[in-house]
C-alpha cells in the first residue's frame, strides 16, 4: 500500500475559516471531540476560555478496533462490539452534559476496513452518534493545528509528527516567510487546507500518511521471535515508506532552526520513561523538549528491558507495553534521518485540533494568547 499524498485540496473537509470578530460563548457551551483510531476510542469534552480551552470531562479505552484487519481487510465482529460498548459510554456523558456542538471522527482502520460503512450504521442504530470517516489529510491537519502553542517563535523548519494506531501522518512547514510572532497563529491557519501559498503564510513543504502505526508495523512482524531483529525490521520498514516523501527525497537537513512536534502516545510514553515517571503527569509531559540521544537513550532502554521487562515497567504502562517497541521503531527511523536537538513532545492530538476547528468556526475563540514558545 503506497502512503497518500495531496492532490489538492479535499472537496469533503469544510474549511475552518478564523473569525473577524469574537463572541462570547454561551453559559454552559460545550464541544465534544472524538477520535476513534486503530487502537483506542477517546473523547474530551471542553468549554473555550480565551484562546484557550478547558477540558471539562475525557474518555479513553483501548478497543483494538484494528485488531485482525491487517491480515483480512474488515473490522472483526468482536473489534466492532468492544468499539459500540465504548461509545455508548461517550453517548452517555455527552448527554450528562448536555452537548449540542461536536465531532465525531473516525481514522484508519476504517478508511481501509472493506466493511467500514456496515460499522458506522451499527454505531448509528446502538448508539444514535454521528461518527463520520474523515480523510487522512484532514487528520493531517487537524494534528498539526493541536500543535501551535507548542511552536518556538526561533522555529523556521517545522515537522509535525502523529503517531497513531493504523497510520503515521508527518507534514513539514517552512514557516521562514512568517515574522516570527506569527508562526503559531499561521500554522492555526492551515486548518483552511495545506494548500494556502500567499505571503506570509505557512507553506506546507509537503506531507505523507504512511499507512504504518504501532498496531499495523507490530502485525506485520509479530511473527518475528527475537526483539532486536523485529525492532530492526519495523524501523527498516517504515523508512521505504518514506521515499514519497519530498524532505526525505530531496534530502533536506536539520540546523538550529528546525524543530520537531511529535504528537502521539509513543511520544509522551519515551518522555514520561525520560523523566522517570512512575505515574504519568501531562503537565511535566507536554511540551517537553528532548534531544535526539535522549531518545536514542530510552529506546535503548526498551530494548535491554525486553518484553517481560517492558510488560512490569511502570512507566510504560500496562496498555502501552505490546506497542512501545513499534512506535520507538518510528520515532527512532524519523530522529535517524532528521537529528535534532529539539524535539517538543506534545500531549494533545486530533481531538485537541477538532475542539479548536469548532471554536474557531464558531467565532468563540480570540487568537490574542496565541503565542509560540521562546
Amino acid at each position: 500500500m503506497t502512503p497518500r499524498r495531496p492532490a489538492g485540496a479535499d472537496a469533503s473537509s469544510a474549511p475552518v475559516a478564523s473569525p473577524a470578530v469574537t463572541r462570547q460563548p454561551d453559559d454552559g457551551s460545550l464541544y465534544a471531540a472524538l477520535d476513534l483510531g486503530t487502537n483506542s476510542c477517546r473523547m474530551l469534552i471542553a468549554r473555550p476560555m480565551g484562546s484557550q480551552f478547558q477540558v471539562i470531562d475525557s474518555f479513553s479505552k483501548p478497543v483494538q478496533l484494528g485488531h485482525g484487519l491487517e491480515a483480512s481487510g474488515r473490522l472483526s465482529g468482536q473489534s466492532m462490539i468492544r468499539t459500540v460498548h465504548a461509545l455508548q459510554v461517550c453517548r452517555r456523558k455527552i448527554e450528562q452534559h448536555g452537548v449540542r456542538r461536536m465531532r465525531l471522527v473516525a481514522t484508519e482502520a476504517c478508511r481501509r476496513a472493506r466493511n467500514s460503512r456496515d460499522f458506522l450504521r451499527m454505531i448509528k442504530h446502538e448508539t444514535g452518534l454521528p461518527v463520520e470517516i474523515i480523510p487522512a489529510e484532514e487528520e493531517a491537519r487537524l494534528a498539526v493545528i493541536s500543535c501551535a502553542p507548542l511552536v518556538s517563535l526561533r522555529t523556521e523548519q517545522l515537522l509535525v509528527v502523529d503517531i497513531g494506531g493504523g497510520s503515521t501522518e508527518l507534514v513539514w512547514i517552512d514557516l521562514g516567510g512568517v515574522e516570527p510572532v506569527e508562526r503559531p497563529r499561521a500554522i492555526m491557519r492551515l486548518a483552511d487546507g495545506f494548500h494556502d501559498r500567499s505571503p506570509g503564510s505557512a507553506r506546507v513543504v509537503d506531507w505523507i500518511s504512511v499507512p504504518l502505526g504501532v498496531a499495523t508495523l507490530r502485525d506485520q512482524f509479530d511473527d518475528v521471535t527475537d526483539d532486536p531483529a523485529r525492532f530492526a525490521l519495523m524501523s527498516w520498514q517504515f523508512e521505504q515508506m518514506l521515499e514519497g516523501f519530498k524532505p526525505y527525497t530531496t534530502g533536506i537537513k536539520a540546523d538550529d532552526k528546525f524543530q520537531v512536534i511529535g504528537t502521539s502516545g509513543t511520544v509522551t510514553t519515551v518522555a514520561a520513561s525520560h523523566l522517570g515517571l512512575k505515574r504519568y503527569d501531562r503537565t511535566k509531559v507536554d511540551g517537553l523538549t528532548m534531544t535526539t540521544a535522549q531518545i536514542d537513550r530510552v529506546i535503548q532502554n526498551y530494548l535491554a528491558l525486553g518484553p517481560d521487562g517492558r510488560r512490569a515497567d511502570p512507566r510504560i504502562g500496562r496498555e502501552r507495553h505490546a506497542l512501545i517497541m513499534s512506535g520507538a521503531a518510528i520515532l527512532q527511523t524519523l530522529m535517524r534521518v532528521w537529528p535534532t536537538s529539539r524535539l517538543s513532545v506534545a500531549d494533545r492530538g486530533l481531538r485537541e485540533g477538532l475542539l479548536y476547528a469548532q471554536m474557531v468556526r464558531d467565532g468563540v475563540l480570540t487568537s490574542d494568547g496565541l503565542m509560540g514558545v521562546a
